[in-house]
């Protein structure tokens, strides 16, 4: 049996950065010949903490910046104006793109796959909207519809 430290995911095996015990034959002639794994010594776990506690830090560095463009979102006022017919209902809806649109228009640049609309905003009134910047970094918004 042979260490090896996995440098992707691979399948019914592990997941990137994990250590596993394999064949010595699977580990030289497939793994590590395909570059998927390195051979486990103190240099590659030295490596791999080093490597893991680099990614630690930029993940909590991009979580910061998540924070204050929510904090940035969260000071807006969402308010669109459509055309309705009867009963409130609107003529057209609002997107996630017109959501991203508006927030260029305050210099606040987000991803439009961040906003998760679930349901079609087309009525007046207001509607919760989340926003997901990092699987730590939700929230929600009140997209406000008002008639034009």
């Amino acid at each position: 049996m042979m260490k090896v430290i996995l440098l992707q995911d691979v399948k019914k095996q592990g997941k990137k950065d994990d250590i596993i015990d394999v064949s010595d034959g699977y580990a030289n002639n497939f793994l590590i010949k395909n570059k998927l794994a390195v051979p486990y010594s103190k240099k590659s776990k030295e490596v791999l903490e080093t490597e893991l506690e680099t990614r630690r830090i930029d993940e909590e560095k991009f979580i910061l910046e998540c924070e204050q463009i929510k904090n940035q979102i969260l000071k807006q006022k969402f308010i669109f104006h459509l055309k309705s017919g009867k009963d409130g209902k609107t003529f057209g809806s609002v997107s996630s793109k017109q959501i991203q649109e508006f927030l260029k228009e305050k210099n606040i640049s987000l991803d439009k796959k961040c906003i998760h609309i679930e349901k079609t905003i087309d009525a007046l009134g207001v509607h919760p909207v989340e926003i997901e910047l990092h699987k730590k970094v939700k929230f929600n918004i009140n997209i406000e519809i008002k008639e034009q």
